[in-house]
């Protein structure tokens, strides 16, 4: 990742990564396409742990594949349309963060399969329509003052990293 990745996609606040993690550590979450029910999760999970992550002085920002509208629409559901997002429909930032193409293991491996059933039927975050790249990997990075600082970048779809453990403890 460069300085020029960090310019490279205006936030819809009008802001670049480096501009909004130059004033305080950004917890840069990269979503699935929005119809996935891990994205889902993923936006549950951040619901959850929230006010944890913003009392330590964390901005979560998102990263997706969809139009900004499409996004909005389905991060309200989750309460986080106040979140700072950048929409990647090219997977610049994507590819800049070292984020591929997933091969068929990591999507429709046995693992995610049962990890699927779990979300989208057991937590009810049901599946919905593709948008974006079906393949894309997600993954997270905390990004302070433009250097990453702690991240995961997903083996299988279907990961669940804990995103407080990604924050350092402050003193």
């Amino acid at each position: 990742m460069t300085h020029e990745d960090l310019n490279r996609i205006l936030s819809n606040r009008g802001e670049t990564l480096a501009e909004l993690s130059a004033s305080a550590p950004v917890l840069m979450v990269f979503l699935r396409h929005l119809g996935c029910t891990f994205c889902r999760e993923t936006l549950a999970d951040l619901q959850r742990v929230r006010s944890d992550l913003e009392s330590q002085g964390v901005i979560i920002a998102l990263v997706h594949m969809s139009s900004d509208l499409a996004a909005r629409t389905m991060f309200a559901r989750y309460g986080l349309e106040d979140v700072p997002r950048f929409a990647d429909r090219h997977r610049k930032l994507y590819r800049a963060f070292g984020l591929r193409r997933g091969t068929l293991g990591q999507i429709f491996g046995p693992v995610n399969w049962k990890r699927a059933f779990e979300a989208g039927v057991g937590s009810r975050h049901g599946v919905g329509k593709l948008q974006g790249n079906g393949f894309q990997m997600p993954g997270v990075f905390l990004i302070d003052q433009g250097t990453i600082v702690a991240g995961h970048a997903h083996l299988q779809v279907s990961d669940r990293p804990d995103y407080r453990k990604l924050i350092p403890i402050r003193a």
